[in-house]
C-alpha cells in the first residue's frame, strides 16, 4: 500500500527509485485485482515522467509537487491523441482529442506519472460503478464478496485503494468522488466547481459538473487540488474544540443502514468528547431539492442535450440503465429548465443563510455500504434504489453548489463509511482547515 505523498516523496531518495516504482505499479495494475480497473495504460509515458524525476533527484533539482508519482485518470478526460471514450462503446470512431483536458495538463506538468485511464459508468450517469461494456471494478474493502466500488469514478477508487495511485482524477456531478471515495475506505474532495478547470472533460451536467479527485488524506488531497486549480488552498488550522458542526435533521439522516448509522454515531462521539460542538438543525430547505430538480433534473436534461442523436439512433448500444435516466430528459421545455435554474438560485441563498452560523454540515456520506455487485447487476428495481440511496447526500452539496469532504470513519475491520462534510461554494479553505481536524480526531485510538 502507498503512504501518503510527503512520505513516499522522502523515500523515493535512491537512484531509480521513481523508475522501480512505477514498474511495481504498472505491474499490479495487471494483476487479477485490479480486473476492470483500467480501460488504458500508458507505460512507456508513465515511465518517462519517473525517470525525468529521478534524473532530476540525482542532480539536486527541486522536484515539481508530484513528480515521479504514479496518478490515474478518470477515463473522462482527453488525452492527446486518444479518443475520450467516457466508459462507452458510442465514443468508437470519434475523433482523437487534439490535446490533454487542462486538468491532464496540469497534473503532467506537476511531474505526475499518468499511469492508465481508469473505468467508469457510462458517461458518469450513475454512483453505482457498474460498467456492461468494460466489466466493474471490484471494492477491494472485502475479500470474501464482490461489492459494488461506487461510482461513477469507479476504477479511479480503486486504484488508489489497491496501491496502485496516490491519487486519482476524478470527477462530482452528483457524488462520483465521495460515493466511490467513502464505499472504498478513501479520502475524497469535492470542491467549489469553479475552482478547477472543466476544459476537456465530457460533460454529464454543465451545471453541476466538478472536476476534483480522491486520495487516502486530506493532506493529499489538498496537494493534488493545488496543481488542479493551480492555486494552493491554505487551510486555517482549526482546533476540534469549539468547531460547529451542522447535524441536519432533514432528509440526510433517513434510512441509514445500522452499519451506517453506528459507525456514524461513533464518529459523532468521538468529535463530541474531542470539543466539537454538534448542533441539530432542522434545515427543512434540503426537503425542496426533489421538487426543484424535477422533471427529469439537471443531469438528465444537460445529458439529453449531449446524447439525444446517439440516443434517437444507437440506443441499443448505451448501457440501458444510463439510457434510461438520459431519456428523461426529452420532454422537459426551456421554460421548466430555466425555472429550475432560478429555483436553485433561490434554494441555494436560503440554505447559505441557514449555514451562516456553523463551520460545516456533517452527515454520512452514503446511508449504506457496498452492496454486493450480484444483486445490482440482476435486478433494476435494487440497482435504481441502491443509486438513489447512494446519490441522496451527497448531491446536496452539489445542488448547493458547495464543497464536500468525505472521510473513513468506520471501525476497524468494518466495511467502509464515509463520514461528510460540507459548506457552502467558496468556503474550500475553510472547510479544509476543519477537514484536517476532523481527520486527526477519527484517526485517534
Amino acid at each position: 500500500m502507498l503512504p501518503d505523498i510527503a512520505t513516499l516523496q522522502a523515500t523515493l531518495a535512491g537512484p531509480g527509485a521513481h523508475e522501480a516504482l512505477l514498474k511495481r505499479v504498472l505491474a499490479e495494475a495487471r494483476a487479477p485485482a485490479a480486473a476492470h480497473v483500467y480501460t488504458a495504460l500508458f507505460d512507456d509515458e508513465a515511465l518517462a515522467a519517473a525517470r525525468a524525476a529521478d534524473d532530476a533527484a540525482a542532480r539536486g533539482q527541486p522536484l515539481p509537487p508530484l513528480a515521479g508519482l504514479p496518478v490515474t485518470v478518470k477515463d473522462l478526460y482527453d488525452i492527446a491523441g486518444r479518443t475520450t471514450m467516457a466508459g462507452s462503446v458510442l465514443r468508437e470512431g470519434a475523433p482523437p482529442a487534439a490535446r490533454d483536458a487542462e486538468a491532464v495538463a496540469r497534473l503532467k506538468r506537476a511531474g505526475a506519472a499518468v499511469t492508465g485511464l481508469t473505468n467508469m459508468t457510462e458517461f458518469a450517469f450513475s454512483g453505482v460503478g457498474i460498467n456492461p461494456h468494460h466489466g466493474t471494478p471490484r471494492n477491494p474493502a472485502d475479500a470474501g464478496t464482490a461489492r459494488i466500488p461506487g461510482g461513477s469514478s469507479a476504477g479511479a477508487a480503486v486504484s488508489v485503494a489497491l496501491g496502485q495511485a496516490v491519487a486519482a482524477l476524478g470527477s462530482d456531478t452528483g457524488g462520483s468522488i465521495r460515493i466511490p471515495a467513502a464505499l472504498c475506505g478513501l479520502v475524497g474532495f469535492k470542491n467549489t466547481q469553479r475552482r478547477t478547470p472543466l476544459a476537456g472533460a465530457f460533460p454529464l451536467s454543465f451545471t453541476l459538473d466538478t472536476v476534483c479527485a480522491m486520495t487516502r488524506s486530506v493532506a493529499d488531497c489538498l496537494h493534488v487540488d493545488g496543481v488542479l486549480a493551480g492555486a494552493p488552498l491554505v487551510p486555517p488550522q482549526r482546533p476540534l474544540r469549539g468547531l460547529r458542526l451542522a447535524l441536519p435533521q432533514t432528509l440526510l439522516l433517513e434510512a441509514l443502514e445500522p452499519a451506517v448509522a453506528q459507525a456514524f454515531e461513533r464518529a459523532l462521539a468521538r468529535l463530541s468528547a474531542g470539543g466539537a460542538q454538534i448542533v441539530p438543525l432542522k434545515l427543512a430547505e434540503l426537503g425542496e431539492i426533489g421538487q426543484i430538480n424535477a422533471p427529469g433534473g439537471f443531469s438528465a436534461v444537460e445529458a439529453f442535450a449531449v446524447h439525444r442523436e446517439a440516443l434517437a439512433t444507437q440506443r441499443a448500444r448505451f448501457d440501458p440503465r444510463v439510457a434510461a435516466r438520459v431519456a428523461l430528459g426529452e420532454g422537459v421545455s426551456a421554460a421548466d429548465y430555466i425555472t429550475m435554474q432560478r429555483r436553485r438560485l433561490d434554494w441555494i441563498g436560503r440554505v447559505e443563510a441557514a449555514l451562516a452560523g456553523v463551520d460545516a454540515v456533517v452527515c454520512p456520506t452514503t446511508p449504506i455500504t457496498a452492496p454486493p455487485i450480484a444483486e445490482l447487476v440482476a435486478s433494476d428495481e435494487a440497482f435504481f434504489k441502491a443509486n438513489g440511496l447512494l446519490l441522496r447526500n451527497t448531491f446536496a452539496f452539489n445542488f448547493l453548489d458547495g464543497c464536500a469532504f468525505t472521510l473513513p470513519c468506520q471501525a476497524p475491520g468494518s466495511l467502509p463509511v464515509g463520514l461528510m462534510l460540507g459548506a457552502p461554494g467558496g468556503h474550500d479553505a475553510a472547510l479544509a482547515g476543519v477537514a484536517l481536524a476532523l481527520e486527526a480526531a477519527l484517526a485517534a485510538t
